[in-house]
């Protein structure tokens, strides 16, 4: 009997929620899956879940069985790695990160990664929820700063500008704003952070201390490209990364701003993006996340 096989689908269907949707994430029938569930109770000699034809929970036997082996194929999976004592980066490597910098930085760069690696298998996650390493098989995410935590290890591979800017109608509209005062007069287009609500900050370094602005929202979304569309089309000034906002600037389609100090102020500059690559533990870090890091810290 491969109990470990059967545990490995107990796991999968109490993470999904259901057995269907547990047999689509590991590619078989729900009638296998159910099969599977009963040998292993049948081996423990415990109902494990509570099955009706509209629900499933777990029974307090199952509650306690789930805790002590939820962790067993993420730590097989590390001491397979560890035991392998890999020659070169190989196997599956799933990474996560934010929709916008997937999009724009690591789409871009995910076929000169294969072909200067060509036996890792890449997943990529692009999302702005938080991601779970180890229920979601995440072998290493890419974050900013406002999504870090205590339980990653995080290394800084890179700090990207952000830009203000706004299309050259609403400028010539609205006027351009010459200090950070002015931004209040403004239309400002403000990003919310989908996984607690918190506005993205508008960060200035001025004379070496940090300032936070305190725009007067005039649209505000959760999705970075809703921001710079609007601000293509003259709906006010955005915050955008460069990555969002160059080619954008490149094209005409937005102007810049730049900001002079104010008050007897004589150094005003945006706070920057800083990125980090991010895994669960130490050991997380084989050779194809660290061929990962190391590739992405070079191309950025």
């Amino acid at each position: 009997m491969d109990v470990l096989g059967l545990i490995s689908t107990f796991i999968r269907v109490v993470e999904n929620g259901s057995i269907a949707a547990a047999a689509r994430a590991k590619g078989m029938s729900p009638a296998a899956v159910s099969q599977s569930l009963s040998r292993l109770e049948a081996h423990l000699g415990v109902r494990l879940l509570s099955r009706t034809t509209r629900s499933m929970t777990l029974t307090e036997n199952g509650k306690r069985y789930f805790e002590k082996v939820r962790h067993i194929p993420h730590d097989i999976e590390l001491a397979s790695q560890a035991a392998a004592n890999e020659t070169k980066p190989q196997g599956p490597l799933c990474i996560a990160t934010t929709a916008a910098f997937g999009r724009y930085v690591l789409a871009p760069l995910m076929p000169a990664f294969k072909a200067s690696f060509p036996d890792i298998d890449i997943e990529l996650i692009a999302t702005d929820r938080n991601v779970d390493h180890r229920l979601e098989g995440v072998d290493v995410s890419i974050r900013i700063e406002a999504q870090l935590n205590d339980q990653l290890i995080a290394r800084k591979i890179a700090s990207l500008p952000f830009i203000f800017c706004a299309a050259p109608a609403y400028l010539d509209r609205a006027g351009t704003p010459q200090t950070l005062a002015e931004l209040s007069q403004h239309a400002c287009l403000v990003f919310r952070y989908p996984t607690d609500r918190r506005f993205l900050p508008w960060t200035f370094m001025v004379n070496g201390q940090p300032v936070n602005a305190k725009p007067d929202p005039s649209f505000i979304s959760d999705d970075i490209d809703i921001i710079a569309k609007i601000a293509v089309y003259g709906g006010g000034i955005a915050r955008l990364a460069s990555f969002v906002a160059q080619p954008l600037i490149d094209s005409g389609q937005l102007r810049p701003l730049y900001w002079s100090g104010h008050n007897g102020e004589s150094s005003v500059e945006s706070l920057p993006m800083n990125i980090y690559a991010c895994v669960t533990e130490r050991s997380a870090l084989n050779a194809k996340v660290r061929a990962f890091i190391e590739f992405l810290e070079a191309a950025i």
